[in-house]
């Protein structure tokens, strides 16, 4: 266990209706690390990035963010701490505008200034600044994405998760995604990028974890 990892991951257990979902999964991610997650389909990337955001609730092991015990904290004080996540689904309310999606999060927050963080989200992705005021159930699954990561950059200062970032996308979208996402290479922004397949995006990862059947397969020293 990392004294200074960012997030510390131990032995953690989750189960989703009496079935084991994670069985002892460790990882640690430092501030500024790009980390892979890699797995198949069902492997439990997604049932850990909903734990570690408190949509789940561990059955065992040890879940903290810097000092704070995530276990205990509650599920809305994720936005509070920094973290930003980006559901393979995109999560999007269709009926808000893509303004107002993106600004959800951030209206938990009593830190983040909403000017602030739309200039930010704005400024790595143009396109969507023109997508403002459209409603999100107008959008293309592909602009979906784009905006769902916008969303997650919006209050995730300190660490994202992002759960198949480009899965189900156009390649030229997937080339758009992985540029706006590694853009944020060497700042203190933590970033954990779960992924099916090792495609072009891995060159980019400071480490990888493997995932299978909820556990730990293989650890990148």
């Amino acid at each position: 266990m990392s004294q200074h990892a960012l997030l510390d991951v131990q032995s953690l257990e989750v189960s989703i209706q009496s079935m084991a979902a994670l069985r002892g999964l460790s990882m640690t991610v430092q501030s500024g690390e790009m980390i892979g997650l890699i797995g198949r389909n069902g492997a439990g990337k997604t049932t850990f990035m909903r734990t570690v955001m408190g949509h789940l609730q561990p059955s065992g092991g040890t879940l903290t963010f810097g000092a704070k015990d995530l276990v205990k904290a509650s599920r809305s004080s994720r936005a509070a701490d920094g973290i930003g996540y980006m559901p393979e689904d995109r999560g999007l309310v269709p009926q808000l505008t893509v303004e107002e999606n993106i600004l959800l999060p951030v209206w938990v927050s009593k830190t983040l200034k909403a000017r602030a963080r739309l200039d930010f989200v704005y400024g790595l992705m143009p396109e969507v600044a023109e997508m403002r005021d459209r409603k999100a159930l107008l959008l293309s699954g592909g602009q979906q994405k784009l905006v769902a990561l916008g969303r997650a950059l919006a209050v995730g200062t300190r660490m994202l998760l992002l759960d198949e970032p480009f899965e189900g996308v156009a390649p030229a979208l997937s080339q758009r995604l992985s540029e706006v996402i590694f853009a944020l290479r060497g700042k203190d922004l933590a970033v954990v990028i779960s992924q099916s397949d090792l495609n072009h995006s891995r060159k980019f990862f400071d480490r990888e974890y493997v995932i299978e059947r909820g556990a730990n397969v293989a650890k990148a020293p």
